[in-house]
């Protein structure tokens, strides 16, 4: 089953001509969840071939423009392909009447249905097929959440040895064990799973932080991630401009990764204007003293999220 992450645009404050604003999509199966979405978004989508319409819900972390400015164009091209599901959107307060007052005002034409959904806490927003997606508070200049998309334990390996000695014939009762499923045989033995399988096995998990001040919490909440994508805006000699405008730096950022225990890979985004794309290495650079496998979201880049075993 794949899982996979895709930078639609990883700039903070403006857009740059090869940096888009900030904003995350992750493919499960055939499921699109969008985290975010800044100006330029709509761009990235097409230039990845990537189905919008499958778009079954959008995060969105905080009301500043530069993490909501694109939606008004998903919306409307939502509106030009036969959709049949909601569509589901999830913010904190004021998100409801930022999208009502955009489809009064700009008269949009929409052919399905929109559920907007407002959070002030912590708390699971979406249960799916052995996943879930839950939110978490930030500190930033407006009521900021993160999010965290993680799947649930999967099944051990399967021992096909032991299913033989325990003489359970090839075909579905195997597959039955290797779901999960206890099974009886036609002597009346009812075997169960654990005779035949390994120890359970983790799923995988996405987290996505953005805009906040630093404070050791985040940790905990990101915790074994397989991949932490978390705003880096600064270099770590202007922490005090990072303290001011209620950012992080990319140092900051690493010490997150490092400090939650088990997270696999972070990825640097919402990187300041002041960067151009040849000066981030810089901030790479200070984050990797920390954490190693640290990368900078860069626009229309890929990244899967594998099983450790």
């Amino acid at each position: 089953m794949n899982l996979e992450a895709f930078v639609l645009g990883s700039g903070g404050m403006m857009p740059l001509p090869h940096r888009q604003l900030t904003s995350m999509l992750v493919r499960r199966e055939g499921e699109l969840f969008l985290f975010d979405a800044g100006e330029g978004t709509q761009v990235s989508i097409r230039r990845l071939n990537l189905k919008w319409k499958k778009i079954t819900a959008i995060f969105i972390s905080h009301m500043h423009a530069d993490h909501v400015t694109g939606l008004p164009g998903i919306l409307m091209l939502s509106s030009q392909v036969d959709r049949e599901e909601p569509l589901y959107i999830y913010g904190p307060p004021r998100i409801a009447e930022y999208v009502e007052q955009n489809r009064r005002l700009l008269d949009m034409y929409i052919n399905y249905e929109i559920v907007v959904r407002e959070i002030t806490e912590r708390g699971v927003l979406w249960e799916g097929d052995g996943y879930t997606i839950r939110a978490f508070p930030l500190r930033h200049t407006k009521m900021c959440f993160g999010y965290t998309l993680e799947e649930g334990q999967r099944p051990g390996v399967f021992h096909p040895d032991k299913a033989l000695a325990l003489g359970i014939p090839r075909g579905p009762l195997w597959s039955q064990l290797q779901s999960g499923q206890e099974v009886r045989l036609e002597d009346g033995r009812v075997i169960q799973p654990s005779e035949v399988l390994g120890p359970p096995r983790s799923g995988r998990k996405f987290s996505y932080v953005t805009d906040s001040l630093y404070f050791p919490e985040i940790a905990s909440e990101v915790e074994g991630s397989d991949l932490l994508i978390c705003e880096g805006m600064f270099e770590h000699a202007l922490v005090e401009t990072a303290v001011e405008k209620r950012h992080m730096t990319a140092v900051q950022a690493a010490q997150i990764a490092r400090d939650a225990g088990g997270v696999r890979k972070l990825g640097l985004i919402h990187f300041s204007p002041r960067y151009a794309d040849r000066e981030l290495k810089a901030l790479l650079d200070e984050a990797q003293l920390i954490f190693p496998n640290t990368v900078l979201a860069r626009d229309r880049m890929h990244l899967p999220l594998e099983f450790v075993d």
